[in-house]
């Protein structure tokens, strides 16, 4: 394949299971050794994988909006990882090339072990950057409080004193502590948001609250895939919530942490107009980890 990939978009299903993806390269390329590979978080969408799928040029890459996000219709009720996993079945099936080679981050990874748990046929490699599930925390009732307490902000305040919350919670660096959710409530503004409610309720941030982070993944069905799981956790990453929890799923199924470079956005490259992580160097990481 060559840097000159075309892109071709697709859409699954109607009203609220409306999945939106991207194909970028030939999937006649696609190969035992280099499956096409999928590249997706939650609730971030195909936008934040840009960099990322156009450093890979050796075989085709697909990227997608997960539900209720991107270019899909919004809703208001919760989603589940279960059902992302059936979103992305449907992607997978509809490629129609077989096992794909996956690197899904955040929320994604989530959904990725329970994509592998439900369909381990669907896969070659999978890889799970930093899932921020909160299940095998020693801390894990501190964590799922301020878990529900970020949804039920966001229900009675709306996105930015939810999203102020969520911020906090992210950067915190350690357990979370048992007084977490009666501590002062962070002002937005000094995260540059805004504290009026526009009155939305469809963020699907908030509407994977709190399945997401509870998730407890299925050891048994997972033990199939042997090596061919990886839980990934960034080298700047420190003890915040998504590092930790990637690295007690590790514990959980007995597996091995792969570091990547940067931290948890590592494979982006200034989409959002963030700092950008190391997305050559994550690219090259993510390549060896999948030969």
């Amino acid at each position: 394949m060559t840097e000159t990939q075309t892109t071709q978009t697709h859409v699954l299903g109607s009203g609220d299971e409306t999945v939106t993806y991207d194909v970028r390269g030939d999937l006649a390329d696609a190969t035992p050794d280099r499956p096409a590979l999928f590249l997706f978080g939650s609730p971030m969408d195909a936008v934040g994988f840009g960099t990322l799928a156009g450093l890979i040029t050796d075989r085709p890459v697909v990227t997608y909006d997960p539900r209720g996000a991107g270019r899909n219709p919004t809703g208001t009720s919760e989603v589940t990882p279960e059902q992302h996993a059936e979103d992305l079945h449907r992607v997978i099936e509809a490629l129609g090339v077989g096992p794909v080679d996956v690197l899904a981050s955040s929320g994604g990874a989530v959904n990725a072990l329970a994509l592998a748990a439900a369909h381990p046929g669907d896969v070659r490699r999978v890889v799970a950057h930093e899932p921020p599930t909160v299940a095998y925390l020693p801390d894990r009732e501190a964590a799922l409080a301020a878990c529900r307490d970020l949804k039920a902000t966001y229900l009675a305040q709306g996105e930015g004193p939810a999203m102020a919350k969520f911020v906090a919670l992210v950067m915190h660096d350690g357990e979370v502590p048992a007084d977490w959710t009666d501590r002062p409530a962070p002002d937005p503004a000094q995260f540059g948001m805004s504290a009026e409610d526009d009155g939305s309720r469809d963020s699907l941030l908030f509407r994977n609250m709190p399945s997401c982070n509870a998730y407890e993944v299925d050891a048994e069905a997972l033990a199939t895939l042997g090596d061919r799981l990886v839980l990934g956790v960034g080298a700047e990453s420190g003890d915040t919530l998504a590092a930790r929890g990637a690295r007690t799923v590790a514990a959980h199924l007995g597996l091995p942490v792969t570091v990547f470079p940067s931290n948890h956005g590592g494979f982006l490259g200034g989409e959002y107009g963030q700092p950008a992580g190391d997305p050559e160097g994550f690219a090259a990481k993510l390549l060896g980890v999948l030969a």
